[in-house]
C-alpha cells in the first residue's frame, strides 16, 4: 500500500502563485490544494486533511496574522508564513501569532519546498539529540506536560494550549533543566537552521512560553535570562508515566 502523500494548503490571493505552488508541489510528491482568501481556507480546511498551511500576510478580507492566530486556537496545524514586506517586524509577529516559520518573497520555490519539509519533520519527531526514552508526563513546578497529547496543564488543573513551536521550546527546556542554552543552540534545535544576525524569534517564542507559563517577563521564576548567554529553566523536572 503506497504512503499517503502529506496535504498542503497554499493561501495566496495571487492566482499565479498559487498556481505555480500547486504545480511545483504537487511534482515533488505532495497533494497541494489553494485557496484565495480567509473564506476560502476554512472551506478548504472543512474539505481535506491538511497537514500544512502556506500563508500569506496580505490578503483580501482577513490579514494572515489573524488567520494564523485563528489557526493556532483551533489546531496544532504547521503554519509557514509568507510576507512580502521582509521586515523584522512583521516576521516577529508572524511568530507571535504562532506561525512555525516565515519565508519572505519572492522566494525560490526549491526554498519553500525545503522549509516545508522541515517542519513537517520537526513536528513529527524531535532532533535526534533530542531523544530520549519514551516518557508520557513530565512535572515541573507545579505544571505537568503530556508528552502524548502536548497539553499542559497548570498548577490549577487549567489547560494551556501550545503551538507546535512553544511545544518544541518548552520540550527543549524540560530536557535540560538548569542548564544554560544560547540563542543559536536553541534556534538551531527549534528551527534546524542556523540563527540570522539580529534574529529575535527566539527571544519572541521564550516570550510567549513564558506568558503560557504565567512566568512574569520583569522577573521570570521558570525561564530566566541569563544575560550575554541566553535562557535557563531554573526548575527541577520529574518524569514519569503518570498523570499524579
Amino acid at each position: 500500500m503506497m504512503e499517503k502523500a502529506d496535504s498542503i494548503l497554499i493561501v495566496d490571493d495571487d492566482l499565479e502563485i498559487r498556481r505555480l505552488l500547486v504545480d511545483y508541489l504537487a511534482r515533488n510528491g505532495f497533494e497541494a490544494f489553494a485557496a484565495r482568501d480567509g473564506r476560502e481556507m476554512w472551506r478548504e480546511l472543512d474539505r481535506h486533511a491538511v497537514d500544512l498551511v502556506v500563508l500569506d500576510l496580505m490578503l483580501p478580507d482577513t490579514d494572515g496574522l489573524t488567520l494564523c492566530r485563528d489557526l493556532r486556537v483551533r489546531s496544532n496545524m504547521p503554519v509557514l508564513m509568507l510576507t512580502a514586506r521582509g521586515e523584522e517586524t512583521d516576521r516577529i509577529i508572524g511568530i507571535e501569532m504562532g506561525a512555525d516559520d516565515y519565508l519572505v518573497k519572492p522566494f525560490n520555490p526549491r526554498e519553500l519546498l525545503a522549509r516545508i519539509k522541515m517542519i513537517l519533520r520537526r513536528t513529527r519527531a524531535l532532533p535526534p539529540n533530542l531523544r530520549l526514552e519514551p516518557i508520557r508526563f513530565l512535572h515541573f513546578s507545579g505544571w505537568r506536560l503530556d508528552t502524548a497529547t502536548r497539553l499542559l496543564t497548570a498548577p490549577d488543573a487549567v489547560d494551556m494550549p501550545l503551538s507546535g513551536g512553544e511545544y518544541r521550546l518548552l520540550r527543549i527546556f524540560l530536557d535540560h533543566p538548569n542548564r544554560v542554552l544560547n540563542r543559536d543552540q536553541l534556534t538551531e534545535m527549534i528551527h534546524g537552521r542556523e540563527a540570522e544576525p539580529y534574529d529575535r524569534a527566539i527571544d519572541v517564542q521564550v516570550s510567549r512560553l513564558r506568558q503560557r507559563l504565567r512566568d512574569d517577563s520583569r522577573e521570570p521564576e521558570l525561564i530566566k535570562t541569563v544575560r550575554g548567554e541566553g535562557y535557563v529553566l531554573a526548575t527541577t523536572v520529574e518524569a514519569g508515566d503518570t498523570c499524579a
